[in-house]
């Protein structure tokens, strides 16, 4: 009897892309919690995921949007300023759920020195979540503070107002972009307050 050709099917998500297993399982097999940041094309997502066979379950989580709704941030909803924003806020809840070390899954994101997805790691870093990483590759302080933007804009202001406002055009409906390193640090603040039940004192990496 003749049989067919014998082939196993790719998963759906391998097929579409969307899901590398052998990263997934490597990230599975260390039992620690994931942190998953995602990006979209307006929004930041991080989320602190455990493994479960039935499906995996979200401890904690946090959405750019939220930091206008919450927090009233005024600045952009996914560059790097946001990004840590993002993170340090899912950081903070996940340590109200208990959780303290976390392995950073970026998914099929390519891993960039100074990006988004690693602002959200300093971000998780800087709430008390221990992650496995290498602090070569963390955005320094100035561009995760807003500093580098607000500097530029500053610049741009006083030497060449009309590429200011075409450049910073959506921004200067919301606040001038000069301000926005002050900005970043009254939000920040705002958000340890929320949280006045966890130290934060030493909790730095």
């Amino acid at each position: 009897m003749k049989e067919g050709p014998r082939y196993k099917l790719a998963l759906k998500r391998r097929r579409q892309g969307k899901t590398d297993y052998h990263l997934r399982y490597k990230l599975v097999i260390s039992q620690k919690p994931r942190a998953v940041v995602r990006k979209t094309n307006k929004y930041i997502l991080v989320q602190i995921v455990e493994f479960d066979a039935k499906g995996d379950k979200v401890i904690a989580a946090a959405h750019s949007k939220e930091l206008s709704k919450l927090y009233n941030w005024k600045g952009y909803s996914k560059n790097i300023c946001t990004a840590y924003l993002t993170a340090y806020l899912a950081g903070l809840r996940a340590r109200q759920k208990g959780i303290k070390e976390v392995v950073l899954d970026i998914g099929l994101q390519t891993p960039v020195k100074g990006s988004r997805v690693f602002a959200s790691l300093k971000g998780l870093l800087d709430a008390g979540i221990k992650v496995p990483h290498s602090d070569d590759i963390l955005p320094d302080e100035e561009r995760i503070k807003c500093g580098s933007i607000s500097k530029w804009a500053q610049d741009l202001k006083e030497n060449d107002p009309e590429f200011y406002k075409r450049q910073f055009s959506k921004q200067l409906e919301r606040l001038p972009p000069e301000e926005l390193s002050k900005h970043f640090e009254e939000v920040l603040n705002s958000i340890k307050s929320s949280f006045s039940n966890i130290s934060l004192e030493g909790d730095r990496q």
